[in-house]
């Protein structure tokens, strides 16, 4: 008896202590060497009775670093990813979908399609596209960077300050002549390396990105601040000032918390300087507080996870760094007699109060060049007499041109054709399948029947151009999750 109740006491022991070292994690979560990283809570939008909601309103995010996340932790660390790295709504805009280019009276398009809902029958899916208009980055008025790279001790891995360093001397091999370059590092304290370079002089840009070392402490309050003021003295009237961020987020010297750097950010997007935020690495990576100071800061978020990776952003999609419209915003309006209910899928971190559509004064996501933006909700026809409704929404979207304070509108009504999923738009299975890949990977209670072989037999049936293979890779991804 004694033996029995030493054993109960070492094995409780041994629990408990486990626990506290973070030994146990679920089948959603990631090995305990990477337990340091840090995500915001992410949850997930419910279905809304629409004779109570029958408005819908969000703010876009063009933001693609939840899917290179994904896709790190399913190629390199091969575990599922945790459940808060996972924003669905980032999973599918990682995408071009190719929509038209008809841009005749804005500077954004907007179009949709309804078709039934593949993972839940007597459902249907309403997809809503947005595309920014393209650019010819060869006649583009000058560019105003400033490169604003963390040098801290922490960021002393290949996967990290190496990785940025490769991916800063791409961007400047795209640059044109009369592009401006500033560099400022920060460790324990900020230091300016580059102050405005033109982008003919790349050998002198590369050679001090080359001679960035690591070691120190991470003031990153400090060196975003200086980084705003050599945008600011540089600035370029109509231009594209921006500052492109890159670091693993370890912020720990000076004002170090999520809040009183969103703060800091908040104060300076109203330069007209728009911000990219890089992340990169693992173990200590503080993607919550990333993803919100660009979403906060007139810009987008990525997370570097290999070299293709920063081609990706830095090259292929480099007209990204253009902005076509800030402060987009969505709002929908549902029927009662043709919607009982409806759910809008991820965005849940970008909810807005109606009332704040029509405010311009409300902060909002940017689009950027040639940029395409999709959203999608699934709904739940309203019953008559035994038989679903073919439903329409109208879809009210506001935006301001980069250089303007006030807002336009654009309309765009969808109408329901009683499309069966299997005969629509390349466009809406591509972007379903990203839909139902963030759900799968979430165990989300809405993810419906479809599983991850269901993912790839609809990818099979895509049709779109794919350059660089993303589709093809992310066909990739879906088997490595099926497996895992």
């Amino acid at each position: 008896m004694k033996k029995l109740l030493s054993l109960l006491i070492i094995t409780l022991f041994f629990v408990i202590s486990c626990e506290d070292q973070g030994m146990f994690y679920n089948d959603s979560s990631y090995p305990e060497p990477f337990s340091g990283d840090q995500y915001n809570e992410v949850t997930e939008n419910p279905f809304l009775d629409v004779t109570e909601f029958p408005i819908s309103t969000f703010s876009i995010d063009a933001d693609g670093g939840s899917y290179s996340n994904v896709r790190r932790f399913l190629q390199q660390e091969a575990v599922l990813p945790p459940v808060n790295a996972v924003r669905t709504e980032e999973i599918i805009n990682y995408f071009d979908m190719n929509y038209d280019d008809d841009f005749s009276t804005s500077p954004i398009t907007i179009n949709g399609e309804i078709t039934s809902c593949p993972w839940t029958n007597g459902h249907k899916l309403a997809r809503i596209g947005i595309k920014g208009k393209d650019i010819d980055l060869t006649t583009v008025a000058g560019s105003n960077y400033v490169f604003l790279i963390d040098v801290s001790g922490s960021m002393s891995s290949p996967d990290k300050l190496g990785l940025l360093k490769s991916g800063f001397k791409f961007l400047v091999d795209e640059l044109n002549d009369d592009d401006i370059v500033s560099i400022v590092t920060y460790a324990g304290a900020d230091r300016v390396v580059l102050d405005g370079a033109p982008g003919s002089d790349k050998i002198r840009i590369k050679q001090a990105i080359d001679d960035l070392g690591f070691g120190g402490g991470t003031a990153g309050a400090r060196g975003i601040i200086t980084a705003y003021e050599i945008a600011q003295s540089y600035y370029i009237n109509n231009g594209n000032n921006r500052v492109i961020l890159g670091t693993d987020g370890d912020f720990n010297i000076g004002v170090s918390d999520q809040e009183g750097l969103i703060e800091l950010i908040e104060d300076k997007k109203e330069s007209g300087v728009f911000l990219t935020a890089l992340g990169v690495g693992r173990g200590n990576l503080n993607e919550g507080t990333l993803e919100q100071l660009a979403n906060k800061g007139n810009g987008t978020y990525e997370y570097i996870d290999k070299t293709e990776q920063l081609l990706k952003v830095f090259v292929h999609e480099r007209n990204k760094f253009f902005t076509a419209a800030q402060d987009v915003k969505i709002q929908v309006e549902f029927s009662p007699t043709e919607v009982q209910s409806y759910r809008l899928i991820g965005y849940a971190n970008r909810l807005l109060q109606d009332d704040q559509f029509e405010d311009d004064e409300e902060d909002a996501g940017e689009i950027g060049r040639g940029q395409s933006i999709t959203a999608f909700y699934e709904i739940v026809p309203a019953s008559t007499a035994g038989s679903a409704n073919q439903p329409s929404l109208k879809v009210n979207l506001r935006y301001k041109e980069p250089v303007n304070s006030t807002s336009n509108l654009l309309v765009e009504e969808l109408l329901d054709a009683n499309l069966d999923f299997n005969a629509s738009s390349s466009q809406q299975k591509l972007g379903a399948a990203a839909a139902s890949f963030g759900m799968n990977l979430r165990n989300s209670s809405y993810k419906g029947s479809f599983n991850y072989g269901d993912i790839e037999q609809v990818l099979q049936s895509v049709q779109l151009s794919d350059p660089h293979g993303y589709i093809q890779e992310f066909k990739e991804l879906v088997q490595l999750a099926d497996r895992l």
